[in-house]
């Protein structure tokens, strides 16, 4: 029996002085390899570090240096100067499920990871990582993080798990672009729904604060979001800087409240707005509301060719649409001002009032193709009930047929100013005049017109103007038909005999003021020209002299 007893006693601490020394090993550079070699070949995953440490002061530690983790043929998920694991007694039953895992100073790679991770852990604790995250439809970047998820279960395409709380904060992150520094957020994540408790953040040298939360399908709801002093800069157009918004499955936001915000991108800005936008839902590229409303002021408003200052802007947002209960804005050394209404079911936009007043304005080249464009699908029509004008300067610099009209006043009623959005005078009634007026280098004094207009066809009731010495006065009918058909007589007394030369009729033999009348018919049509078209008679009368002209398709006869 001794010498059983001694066999059994020189057995254990050869396998004991065995344990030792597998312990010291592991320990060096080369049980370090031995580790990554093993795991690398017998599994899916590719581990690297440099040294495995184990101290008895703190049994259920271990530490591994300069670790790197990841899919083989993919790049690391993992890399960090140091790995904690923490035991626990599940190691017996689940020995990749640790009581705690701490990564200290290395990078989060969660680009191409689909697949789930072996390992789980009570905590997972960051300590001033780098993480990267690509391909999860909204882009993030972030260093200097420091949290912890609780508990940490990765699922296939999800690193948090399906049931944990977490807290992060990050030294800067930059979401789709947009660059944040002294982030924070909490929150938890139940059954693939994301709740962000507290968001905060230092951008664009302003602040950011909000909650928000994501249903399983994706939907958001954001019950606040607040951005103060914001000093944005992009190179994005205003529709792609928000397009994002309208990219997600659906977005609902409580409140959002803008304070002192300056925003720049490619041909727009804004400067000092502040908004408060209530209860409105973005989903499929447009928006839903029971009871929402906007109020908005700033100092400039730019996008493109339009500038306005001061505007102002209140409106409320139903299921039928939205009510503009105030709408003004300084524009062009002048003001403008309306208030009215949009509704869903057929795209109107009805103006209860508009008044433009002081305006000093230079046409675009283009406005032409602006107004025989068609306009966008949410506007098929636009009526202006009442409209006043006061004192304007309009200005055309086209160089085929430049004008300008100063002191320009005017009202109207019941106007319907697009169509099948198609821009015209569809309906209602409009009268305008001017102080002064020239038109293609011929001045007049005076100038004034009045019209009305039903489905069938435009009606000019009058339209004067005084030269030096006499007076113009005309009347005339339009087709509202593709045609256009035009119908125009003018009467001039006391007017230079050749007033019509810079509007395109051929110089008459005659000199000095006399007396014109003209009556002529053509067709407008869109896209076609207009002289080809014209037709009409001419007769003109200088002292004792009298000319007779006949023009067809634009040529006056010999």
């Amino acid at each position: 029996m001794k010498v059983i007893g001694k066999i059994l006693l020189t057995i254990l601490l050869i396998l004991l002085l065995a344990v030792v020394a597998l312990y010291v090993v592991l320990q060096t550079q080369w049980g370090a390899g031995w580790i990554s070699r093993t795991v690398s070949e017998n599994t899916g995953y590719q581990l690297t570090l440099s040294k495995l440490e184990h101290n008895f002061s703190n049994p259920d530690l271990l530490l591994l240096d300069n670790v790197s983790f990841g899919r083989k043929t993919q790049p690391a998920l993992l890399t960090a100067q140091r790995v904690g694991l923490n035991l626990s007694s599940a190691q017996f039953t689940q020995p990749l499920h640790f009581a705690s895992i701490t990564v200290e100073k290395g990078r989060l790679d969660l680009a191409n990871q689909g697949a789930s991770l072996p390992v789980q852990a009570d905590r997972l604790q960051l300590n001033q990582m780098a993480v990267n995250s690509p391909d999860s439809g909204i882009a993030v970047s972030a260093k200097r993080v420091d949290g912890g998820i609780v508990p940490w279960k990765p699922q296939a395409g999800d690193l948090i798990g399906s049931d944990a709380s977490f807290q992060m904060s990050a030294g800067s992150l930059e979401i789709n672009g947009i660059p944040a520094t002294n982030v924070l957020i909490q929150g938890r994540i139940s059954q693939h729904q994301l709740v962000m408790n507290n968001i905060g953040a230092d951008a664009a040298l302003g602040s950011i604060t909000a909650s928000a939360q994501r249903d399983a399908q994706g939907n958001w709801q954001v019950p606040s979001l607040r951005l103060n002093s914001i000093r944005l800069q992009t190179d994005k157009t205003l529709s792609d800087f928000l397009n994002p918004l309208f990219a997600l499955p659906s977005v609902h936001f409580d409140r959002i409240d803008i304070t002192d915000a300056r925003l720049e991108g490619t041909d727009w800005a804004v400067t000092d707005l502040d908004m408060a936008l209530k209860n409105i839902t973005l989903r499929d590229g447009g928006w839903q509301s029971e009871d929402g409303s906007l109020s908005m002021n700033a100092t400039t408003f730019v996008n493109g060719s339009l500038e306005l200052n001061d505007p102002i802007v209140n409106m409320t947002f139903s299921p039928e649409g939205v009510a503009l209960s105030q709408f003004s804005s300084r524009w062009v050394n002048g003001l403008i001002r309306t208030a009215g209404h949009w509704t869903r079911s057929d795209k109107k936009l009805t103006l209860d009032e508009l008044a433009v007043a002081g305006l000093e304005y230079t046409l675009p080249q283009n406005w032409r193709e602006h107004w025989m464009a068609k306009l966008p699908g949410w506007l098929e029509s636009v009526e202006i009930t009442k409209f006043a004008a006061n004192r304007n300067l309009i200005i055309d610099i086209n160089p085929s047929f430049p004008f300008q009209m100063t002191s320009l006043d005017g009202n109207g009623s019941n106007l319907l100013m697009a169509r099948d959005h198609q821009w015209g005078i569809w309906s209602g009634s409009l009268n305008l005049n001017a102080a002064e007026a020239t038109f293609n280098r011929v001045d007049l004094r005076h100038p004034s017109i009045a019209l009305n207009a039903d489905s069938s066809r435009i009606n000019v009731t009058e339209m004067s103007a005084f030269t030096k010495n006499g007076m113009v006065e005309s009347l005339a009918t339009l087709s509202q038909q593709p045609q256009r058909a035009l119908s125009l007589t003018m009467n001039g007394r006391q007017v230079p005999v050749n007033l019509l030369h810079e509007w395109g009729w051929p110089t008459l033999p005659l000199e000095g003021e006399g007396e014109l009348q003209l009556n002529i018919q053509g067709n407008l049509a869109a896209g076609a020209p207009l002289k080809p078209t014209v037709k009409g008679t001419l007769s003109a009368t200088a002292g004792d002299k009298n000319v007779q002209q006949t023009m067809q398709a634009g040529q006056v006869a010999q």
